[in-house]
């Protein structure tokens, strides 16, 4: 696993059609798992991140406002928009790993035709997924306000950048 120092943080504001989340910064771990790409789910799942699935990423922008999600490439490349409409893209690789704060709204751009990714949530909440224009904007605020703080880093476990520096926003 690469160094824990290597994590980047990413703050999104609300576009008024994507809340994103107005505390918590996206965490990108760069290659964090790029010597165990295979393996991303069961590192997750280990540290109390559950409720996991392999697959891809929707190309609208959604976001889930009842949890955190952490999504790990395992395969492949993507360009993932973050932000909505007028956040940032981020062009990962297998092995890279990045921790989207409830309310943080995602779309894939473009993928490798080998493209593969693993998401999972924290203590393996069942979580929703809401779109632009679905009527319950407010409704997923409120909720995005009441999501707790994960008790573990999904890559790093109790000692990883996540439980360092979220509890600090």
């Amino acid at each position: 696993m690469n160094d824990k120092r290597d994590a980047q943080f990413f703050t999104f504001e609300d576009d008024g059609i994507i809340p994103n989340n107005p505390k918590l910064p996206v965490i990108l771990y760069p290659g964090a798992l790029s010597d165990r790409a295979e393996w991303t789910e069961s590192v997750f799942n280990s540290h109390g991140w559950r409720n996991s699935w392999e697959n891809g990423v929707f190309d609208y922008h959604h976001y889930h406002s009842n949890t955190h999600e952490v999504l790990g490439v395992t395969q492949g490349t993507i360009l993932i928009r973050l932000g909505g409409e007028n956040g940032r893209s981020f062009d990962l690789k297998a092995g890279d790993v990045i921790v989207l704060p409830a309310g943080t709204g995602h779309k894939r751009i473009t993928s490798s035709g080998d493209f593969r990714i693993v998401g999972a949530y924290p203590d393996g909440t069942d979580y929703n997924t809401r779109i632009e224009n679905d009527g319950k904007r407010e409704q997923a605020i409120e909720e995005i306000a009441h999501v707790p703080l994960p008790r573990t880093d999904p890559v790093y476990g109790d000692e990883g950048p996540l439980t360092k520096n979220w509890p600090n926003v």
